[in-house]
């Protein structure tokens, strides 16, 4: 089957559900992409390392990088390989020189481990054609209404599919940083960083985001 090379293009939280978070793969040289609804910790995993912050102890991820470099071994893709009942399936690609073994995973920390080894995450066509969304125009656009547009998880017992947007007050509510300055935002995502606080620090780097765009 044809695989597909995917990037990370988006990583949102999901303002209608709590502790979830809109992980969007892009068909490299294509106009797809690929939403996956994650849990917390993996998408502030992933962020971590995206953003290179440094947390003051080695997360689950980083450990197993250490744990597979130590022992020679290395990770030469991630495969998004099957899709059933609206759950993705993934699996790694270990090699540690001589040969090559497939390991079963969450697509969420497939992705974590692919962007701390740097290894390419593929997909295959069919997969792309049916959870697949196209994207004509501004991509943030698209990031904006994820949560509307999605309908597949990454795990049924954990993670689970967007909800509509519920209409009340507290949506329009301001963002609990807005009256920080951008000085102020930098130090406090420092100190939340430095205490571990990964979510809290993903909500002030969203705000910093925000002004300096």
């Amino acid at each position: 089957m044809k695989k597909i090379k995917l990037d990370i293009v988006g990583l949102s939280y999901s303002q209608t559900q709590s502790g979830a978070y809109a992980l969007v793969l892009g068909e490299v040289g294509g106009n797809r992409r690929l939403p996956v609804i994650i849990g917390g910790f993996e998408a502030q995993s992933i962020a971590v390392e995206i953003e290179k912050m440094t947390p003051s102890r080695p997360l689950t991820h980083d450990l197993f990088k250490t744990f597979a470099e130590t022992f020679a071994i290395k990770l030469e893709e991630v495969l998004i390989y099957n899709l059933v009942d609206g759950i993705f399936f993934a699996k790694l690609l270990c090699s540690n020189g001589e040969k090559t073994v497939e390991i079963d995973a969450r697509t969420s920390d497939a992705v974590a481990l692919a962007v701390r080894f740097e290894c390419p995450i593929y997909t295959y066509d069919f997969i792309m054609n049916t959870a697949g969304i196209v994207i004509e125009g501004n991509d943030f656009a698209f990031l904006e209404n994820i949560e509307n547009v999605g309908s597949y998880k990454n795990e049924p017992a954990e993670e689970k599919a967007p909800e509509p947007a519920e209409k009340d007050s507290s949506k329009n509510k301001p963002s609990p940083y807005a009256s920080l300055s951008l000085e102020q935002l930098e130090k406090t995502l420092e100190k939340a960083i430095e205490n571990e606080q990964y979510e809290t620090a993903a909500k002030i780097r969203d705000e910093i985001e925000k002004r300096k765009s």
